[in-house]
């Protein structure tokens, strides 16, 4: 989160931009308020930068202060929802999630690749499984995640090497793969079979499952799963229930995005012929 370190950056880049954006991230579920000086701290500004930044976001009306306390505002939302409005794909996946989650009385969730984390953006729960709160904005490391590995399994050859060789592959549990080699071995998996399975890398006792979604272009463009409580079962039986629904429930939504880029095509055309 901090800003204080140095980077080769390219002749165009805003550093006040990256440094007002790293205040607004200083703030999270965990930090939902926070001093002048903690804002300072955790971004790694000078207290009187942090203070110009966190004062013309109080003009901009996306923070609120009582005179000590600083917390984001609701329109802070309006940032995030110029890219979901304009993506169109959770509101297209969203039903058949629904109606996957009444199939299988698991959560199920969406979301997108950004850097090295996933990024969930819908989420349709049933019951709580975790410890930690997932709403749409969540991020998890993309490597030890379902829908992470499906992402990271779809990008190219020279991306995905890059990533291994500088991805900070941390245990989160006793079962999280961290070798490279190992991980790479996994993708290549991932790929061949179509579908990820993770097995308590996250947090000990979730399991899930995740299948690619894929544009008009054949690209893949996002993921969903499933998520169940080791005590439901088996590994292979949490393979067996599930992993049939969400990949028809994949299927489903991919045809969902191809009828509505098609019905895209047809009306641009009587706009323009």
């Amino acid at each position: 989160m901090s800003v204080s370190g140095e980077v080769a950056r390219s002749p165009e880049f805003v550093q006040s931009l990256e440094r007002g954006l790293a205040v607004i991230r200083a703030f999270d579920a965990d930090h939902p308020q926070l001093t002048l000086s903690e804002v300072a701290r955790r971004t790694g500004l000078t207290r009187a930068a942090a203070r110009r930044f966190l004062l013309t976001l109080v003009e901009l009306g996306y923070v609120h202060t009582d005179g000590r306390l600083f917390s984001l505002r609701a329109r802070i939302l309006d940032l995030g929802y110029a890219y979901l409005s304009g993506l169109g794909l959770p509101e297209i996946a969203r039903r058949h999630m629904e109606a996957l989650v009444a199939q299988v009385r698991e959560s199920c969730s969406m979301s997108v690749l950004d850097g090295d984390e996933v990024v969930y953006v819908a989420r349709v729960p049933t019951k709580r499984i975790m410890t930690v709160g997932i709403s749409v904005g969540t991020r998890f490391p993309a490597y030890a995640t379902s829908m992470g590995r499906v992402l990271l399994a779809a990008q190219p050859a020279d991306w995905l090497g890059d990533y291994l060789a500088t991805a900070e592959l941390r245990p989160l549990t006793r079962r999280t793969v961290t070798d490279p080699v190992k991980l790479r071995a996994v993708l290549t998996k991932v790929a061949a079979q179509g579908y990820a399975i993770v097995d308590q890398e996250l947090e000990e006792g979730l399991r899930s499952l995740a299948a690619p979604i894929h544009g008009e272009d054949g690209s893949v463009v996002a993921a969903v799963n499933v998520s169940a409580h080791a005590t439901r079962g088996s590994f292979e039986v949490i393979r067996r229930d599930l992993l049939p629904p969400l990949l028809a429930a994949a299927r489903r939504i991919e045809e969902d995005l191809r009828a509505g880029a098609g019905r895209a095509s047809t009306a641009a055309g009587v706009v323009t012929g």
